[in-house]
């Protein structure tokens, strides 16, 4: 593509929203920033959507957060996620159509990293684990940007993948001159969501470079890494990434740490299964 990067970030920022995102979660994006706003006022809207409400309470009762059968309204699953995470949530249970349509196995990838962000925070000591688990969940919306925005280059993208053997990451970079991760950082800065979130998002390949986040930034990138190596989902190629010694220093994890969450994982990954919405 002859296009700059600086080009490539004006175009995805110009993504006003994505097209499977219905108009009550565009409002709700734009409102919950609002300092007169909340938790209730902001159940009270999604409960008049009932698919979306529907998808809410199917998503917080799943293995993926750890409270199954147990959240019976939207108010008290906003309460459970947090005001910070809210809009992470709700862009993630809007967009796992376009993630299916996307690539084959991305929706699955998200889920399985969710579950894992939420046992790998709780083991390391974060205090928000509901907002780690919805990093996960949305970590790689950057892909789903891009393979809107760019429909028949990102298929190109991923077909290499296979044949050139290499991450999706490299390829992505060559084609574009910026990777999912800026892509999926920028629409999240675009779009006002919370510093923790548009970090998670744009680092997680690279958690040295987080100034605000690393811990959060740091769990994903473990949650990924640790997703891939199970074999759940796929993410755009098969081939694990390293994990930077700086997440190993941030989130002071063991050996011992690494192999009961991979434990854990196994249980809820047979739980969730094809957990869809």
């Amino acid at each position: 593509m002859n296009r700059s990067a600086l080009e490539i970030r004006k175009e995805i920022e110009g993504l006003s929203s994505l097209p499977t995102i219905p108009p009550v979660v565009t409002r709700l994006l734009e409102i919950v920033d609002s300092e007169e706003i909340s938790i209730k006022e902001i159940g009270d809207v999604i409960s008049r959507d009932q698919v979306l409400s529907a998808r809410v309470l199917k998503i917080v009762n799943s293995p993926i957060y750890g409270f199954p059968g147990r959240i019976s309204s939207v108010s008290q699953a906003l309460m459970l996620i947090g005001l910070s995470a809210i809009k992470g949530m709700l862009l993630g249970v809007s967009i796992f159509e376009i993630m299916q349509k996307t690539m084959v196995g991305l929706w699955e990838h998200s889920i399985g990293a969710a579950a894992a962000a939420r046992l790998i925070a709780s083991r390391a000591g974060l205090k928000d684990v509901e907002e780690a688990s919805v990093a996960g969940l949305i970590h790689d919306i950057g892909k789903v940007v891009l393979g809107i925005r760019y429909t028949e280059e990102y298929r190109a993208v991923l077909e290499r993948t296979g044949e050139e053997q290499r991450y999706v990451i490299e390829l992505e970079r060559d084609v574009f001159g910026v990777t999912h991760a800026q892509a999926g950082g920028w629409i999240a800065q675009k779009w006002n969501f919370p510093v923790n979130l548009v970090e998670a998002i744009g680092y997680h390949h690279k958690p040295a470079l987080s100034r605000e986040a690393g811990r959060l930034v740091s769990v994903v990138h473990l949650s990924d890494a640790v997703v891939k190596m199970m074999g759940f989902g796929f993410s755009g190629d098969p081939y694990l990434h390293p994990v930077e010694r700086k997440a190993w220093e941030l989130l002071g994890l063991t050996e011992e740490d690494l192999r009961e969450v991979l434990s854990e994982m196994e249980d809820t990954l047979t739980e969730t299964g094809s957990f869809e919405l």
